[in-house]
């Protein structure tokens, strides 16, 4: 059997070289151009660097779309895509990582780390350099590094799966453990609300009004007393709605003649979800229609859904799968197939047609000023992933 191993200090230098790079959700360039040019100073082609106009279908906007590399491979085989996601939260802006032991840390105790995820990128980086500088022979093979994940899953969602040259085998690194392989996650629903009340004077005259929070309240209170708000628990389905955002009003002497909600429903059975937002949207409406002033006029209600990402499960013997459950056990892993209750990338590849498993690399209380990247499972990752870019 081969021996698995991967030069460990680059590999940590990448990863923080990496991290101190800045470049939040829709500012990725400076990211994908680092990345490009340690591919070219590698020896890849240009020709096999392309960028996809993800960030001009974003609603977001953006400076850069997908960064893809599709390389033709040394051997014969299925192609694979390996995969990460280049942006970080905005409190990782400015970030210094510096290493303590096996931990990497930021110098601040003002910023997050930023290794969710350019651990992921690290990874993703490692397994094709440390392929073409150990001489190790690899079949085709797709680099995927994605934009906007942060804000919406924006990269994955508005790829251009033609440009990935139609891999059998897929791999998303993002997370913390890498003994994890993430082969489900949840599906989830935006929910935007908007009750037009009718404003009236609060004092003089509070009857000719029609309170669009009175609208709101009564909606929410039926929601949770029927138990469609929070965990929702229906014989045998599971899902969870919440309402996250609320606005209205600008005076306590006018009737308030607008609120606005944001709100979710998640679940892994997407007739289920749809049976939530149902729910929601009944209720809102029943509330609109029972609130009127003294001359018999109602409110009104616009509510509005759109898919945010939807469910997806892979089989635990689907080829993907067995292939990261080898090479996790190859390196000395214990992988464990998990279903995951959040959005990944994966949720949107799984809809393109490229089912992935996300595994992870290290990363721990992401989004804080507490994160911090575990070494030895960021390395244990890097080996992961060039058992899988090299088929070992």
């Amino acid at each position: 059997m081969n021996v698995i191993r991967v030069n460990e200090d680059k590999a940590i230098r990448r990863v923080m070289d990496l991290i101190s790079i800045s470049g939040g959700s829709c500012q990725e360039q400076d990211v994908s151009a680092w990345i490009q040019k340690a591919l070219t100073d590698a020896g890849i082609p240009e020709n096999a660097i392309s960028i996809d106009n993800a960030h001009k279908k974003s609603p977001a906007g953006g400076t850069t779309g997908n960064l893809i590399i599709k390389l033709k491979g040394t051997i014969k085989g299925p192609r694979r895509l390996l995969m990460a996601h280049m942006d970080t939260v905005p409190i990782c802006a400015g970030c210094q990582p510096v290493r303590e032991g096996d931990w990497i840390r930021p110098k601040s105790k003002e910023t997050a780390l930023g290794g969710d995820n350019r651990a992921g990128c690290a990874v993703v980086l490692t397994a094709i350099l440390e392929a073409i500088s150990q001489g190790l022979d690899y079949p085709p093979l797709t680099l995927l590094f994605t934009v906007q994940e942060e804000i919406g899953l924006r990269g994955a969602r508005f790829l251009n799966p033609g440009k990935l040259g139609k891999p059998e085998l897929c791999f998303n690194w993002d997370g913390r453990d890498p003994n994890s392989l993430i082969t489900g996650a949840v599906g989830a629903n935006n929910l935007s609300i908007r009750i037009d009340g009718i404003a009236s004077h609060a004092g003089a005259h509070p009857q000719d009004g029609v309170n669009a929070a009175v609208i709101a309240s009564i909606a929410i209170a039926q929601l949770q007393k029927t138990g469609w708000h929070g965990l929702v628990r229906k014989g045998k389905q599971r899902g969870s709605s919440n309402l996250g955002v609320i606005t209205g009003g600008d005076a306590t002497n006018v009737v308030m003649p607008l609120v606005t909600l944001q709100a979710e429903a998640r679940s892994h059975d997407s007739k289920f979800r749809q049976q939530i937002v149902a729910a929601w949207r009944d209720a809102f409406e029943t509330a609109t229609d029972s609130v009127t002033n003294a001359g018999g006029q109602y409110g009104s209600l616009k509510f509005v859904e759109d898919i945010r990402y939807e469910a997806f499960r892979i089989d635990d013997n689907s080829p993907c799968v067995l292939a990261a459950k080898a090479a996790s056990e190859a390196v000395g892993l214990r992988p464990i197939a998990q279903i995951c209750d959040g959005g990944l990338d994966a949720n949107w590849m799984a809809l393109h047609g490229y089912p992935a498993v996300t595994m992870g690399c290290g990363q721990h209380e992401i989004h804080t000023v507490k994160e911090r990247l575990s070494i030895p499972e960021f390395l244990a990752a890097c080996k992961v992933g060039l058992a899988l870019a090299t088929g070992m």
